[in-house]
C-alpha cells in the first residue's frame, strides 16, 4: 500500500486540474448572468485557461528539469491555490479571468508536466501502466463529478464554492509531496531557453486566438474585423503570423542544438514514431471532447432550459463510462494491439456523436441522449487508457520532462483550440443559419428581414429565445412577426449545435489517419532499458 501513497497524491492533483473546467463548463449559463456578459466571452475565458496552460507548458516541463520535479509540482501547486482562492472571490470578468485563466493555468503549466514525469520516476513496468491508467480514470473521474458537483453548487450554492474545496485538496496534496520520489532529469540540470519560449508561447496564443476571434472577425471575408488588411479578415493573418513564429521556434530550437546551448524541447524527439503518434492522439483526444462539451451545455441549458444541476446529471453517462472505460483499457492493452484499442476508441467516438446529432432536437430524448453520451465516454476512455504510457514509455528519465511538456501542450492546445474552434463553428453557423432562416420566411416581411441581416451582420450570442423575443419587442416589431423569428433562432441554434457536433466527428474520423504510427503492443518494458542510443535517448524509428 505505502509504494501507492505518492499516486494518491498525485492522482489528487490531476482530479483537482480537470476540476473546475467542468465546473465552468455546466456553470457557463451561470457565469453569464453573474457577471453580466455573454456566452462569447465565457468561451474566451474557457479557452484562455486552456491556452495558457498551452503556451507555457514545454517552458514548464523544462523549469521541472532546472529545479527538480519534485519542486517544480510543489510551487505549481501553490500558484494554482492562489488563482483558486482569487477565482472563488472574482467579482468581474476580468479578475476571473486573472485567477482561473492565468494564475490556475500558470500553475498547472508546472504541475502537469512535473507530474507525468513523477508518475513514471516512481512506478515501473506493469506498475507505470496502472498508474497511468489510473491517472487517466482520475481525471475521468474529475470530470464525472465536476458537472456534478459544479451543477449541484451553482443551482443551490454558487459556483465559487468549488474553487474554496479546491483549496482543502491542493493543501491536502502538498502535505503529501514529501511520499513523492523526485523524478531523475539528467546528469547536468539544463538552462532556460528564454527566446524559445517566448515564440512558442507566442505563436500557439496567435493561432487559438485567431481561431478563437474568427466568429466574430470572419474567417477570410471580414465581419466585424478591427483591421482589414487588404480587404481580407484579421484572422487568417493573425493565424499565419502564429504559424510563422512556431516555424521559428523550431529553426531556433535546430540552432541551438548546433551550438552545443540545450533547447526548450530536442527536436528529435519528434521524430520518434511512437512519441509523435501518442501526442497527435492526446491532442485530438482533447480537442473533441471539449468541442463536444462545449456544445452540450448550450444545448441543455439555453435549448432544452435545464438548470446547472441538470445538465451535470444529463452528462453524467459520458464521465462514468470514461471512468470505467480507461480503466478497463489498460488490462486490455496486455491482450490487444495499443494501436487497435486506439482506433476503437476513436471509431466509437464518432458513433457515438452521429448518435447524439439525432438527439439534439427541440424535446430531449432523455433515452437517446443518455445512451450516446455513455458511448462517448468509452471511446474517450479507451483512448485516454493507452496514450499517456506510449508518450512516457517512448523516452528515457533525461527526456521525460520533455515528453510531459510535450504531452500536456498538445492536450491543452487541443482543448483551446476544441472550445475556440467549435465554438466558432457553432457561433457562425448561428448567425448564418439565422440569417438565412429569416429571409426565407414568408412570414416575415423583406423589410423586417432586411433590418435582421444589418443588426446581425457583427455577428450573434448563444442565448435564450426569450431574449430574442424580447428584442424583437423592443424594435417595435408585431407579436406574430416576432414570433417567427423566435422560431427561426430556435431553428438555426439546432442547426447550429448540429453543425459543431457533426465537425468534431469529421476531426474525430480524420484521427484515424494518424494512429498509424502507435505500438502493435502495450509499451509495458521499462523504457529504461532496450532501444536507446549511447547517449541515453530513445532511438527514433
Amino acid at each position: 500500500m505505502k509504494k501507492w501513497l505518492p499516486l494518491i497524491a498525485l492522482g489528487t492533483a490531476q482530479f483537482v486540474m480537470v476540476l473546475d473546467q467542468s465546473v465552468m463548463n455546466v456553470s457557463i449559463s451561470q457565469l453569464v448572468h453573474d457577471f453580466d456578459t455573454t456566452v462569447t466571452t465565457i468561451q474566451a475565458v474557457i479557452t484562455l485557461y486552456c491556452l495558457v496552460m498551452a503556451m507555457l507548458m514545454l517552458t514548464g516541463g523544462k523549469i521541472g528539469d532546472i529545479i527538480g520535479r519534485r519542486r517544480a509540482f510543489t510551487v505549481g501547486l501553490i500558484i494554482y491555490a492562489c488563482g483558486s482562492a482569487l477565482t472563488a472571490v472574482a467579482p468581474s470578468v476580468a479578475v476571473l479571468a486573472l485567477g482561473w485563466s492565468i494564475l490556475e493555468g500558470i500553475g498547472a503549466a508546472l504541475v502537469l508536466p512535473a507530474l507525468a514525469a513523477l508518475i513514471a520516476g516512481n512506478f515501473e513496468g506493469s506498475a507505470r501502466k496502472v498508474a497511468y491508467a489510473v491517472i487517466g480514470g482520475v481525471a475521468g473521474a474529475g470530470i464525472a463529478i465536476g458537472p456534478i458537483l459544479g451543477g449541484w453548487a451553482t443551482t443551490e450554492l454558487s459556483w465559487r464554492v468549488v474553487f474554496v474545496g479546491e483549496e482543502v485538496l491542493v493543501l491536502f496534496v502538498l502535505s503529501m509531496t514529501h511520499l513523492i520520489g523526485d523524478a531523475k532529469s539528467g546528469d547536468a540540470p539544463p538552462k532556460l531557453d528564454v527566446v524559445g519560449s517566448v515564440l512558442v508561447a507566442t505563436g500557439l496564443g496567435a493561432i487559438v486566438l485567431g481561431t478563437l476571434q474568427s466568429s466574430t472577425w470572419g474567417w477570410i471575408r471580414p465581419k466585424d474585423s478591427p483591421v482589414e488588411v487588404f480587404g481580407f479578415s484579421l484572422t487568417i493573418f493573425v493565424i499565419s503570423a502564429g504559424g510563422m513564429l512556431l516555424w521559428a521556434f523550431v529553426a531556433w530550437q535546430h540552432r541551438r542544438e548546433r551550438r552545443g546551448d540545450d533547447p526548450l524541447v530536442h527536436m528529435g524527439l519528434l521524430r520518434i514514431v511512437t512519441l509523435r503518434s501518442g501526442l497527435i492522439g492526446l491532442f485530438s483526444q482533447n480537442l473533441i471532447l471539449m468541442g463536444v462539451f462545449f456544445v452540450i451545455p448550450l444545448y441543455l441549458q439555453l435549448v432544452i432550459g435545464l438548470d446547472a444541476l441538470e445538465t451535470g446529471i444529463k452528462m453524467l453517462p459520458v464521465s462514468i463510462t470514461m471512468f470505467i472505460a480507461s480503466a478497463v483499457g489498460s488490462r486490455l492493452s496486455g491482450r490487444f494491439p495499443v494501436r487497435g484499442i486506439v482506433r476503437a476508441g476513436l471509431i466509437t467516438t464518432v458513433g457515438a456523436i452521429v448518435a447524439l446529432l439525432a438527439t439534439v432536437q427541440p424535446d430531449l430524448g432523455d433515452a437517446g441522449f443518455a445512451v450516446s453520451m455513455a458511448v462517448l465516454g468509452v471511446g474517450m476512455g479507451l483512448i485516454v487508457s493507452q496514450l499517456g504510457n506510449v508518450v512516457q514509455s517512448s523516452v528515457d528519465a533525461s527526456g521525460r520532462g520533455a515528453a510531459g511538456g510535450l504531452q500536456y501542450t498538445g492536450q491543452q492546445l487541443g482543448s483551446s483550440l476544441g472550445v475556440a474552434l467549435i465554438g466558432a463553428i457553432v457561433l457562425a453557423g448561428l448567425t448564418g443559419g439565422f440569417v438565412n432562416q429569416v429571409e426565407s420566411d414568408p412570414r416575415i416581411a423583406d423589410e423586417v428581414s432586411a433590418r435582421v441581416s444589418v443588426a446581425t451582420q457583427p455577428g450573434i450570442d448563444f442565448v435564450d429565445s426569450s431574449q430574442i423575443e424580447a428584442a424583437a419587442a423592443k424594435a417595435n416589431i408585431d407579436d406574430r412577426t416576432g414570433a417567427a423569428i423566435v422560431e427561426d433562432y430556435e431553428t438555426a441554434q439546432l442547426q447550429a449545435l448540429k453543425a459543431g457536433l457533426l465537425a468534431a466527428a469529421l476531426l474525430a474520423l480524420f484521427s484515424l489517419a494518424f494512429t498509424g504510427g502507435l505500438p502493435h503492443e502495450s509499451p509495458a518494458r521499462d523504457p529504461e532499458s532496450g532501444d536507446h542510443d549511447a547517449a541515453g535517448r530513445p532511438v527514433a524509428v
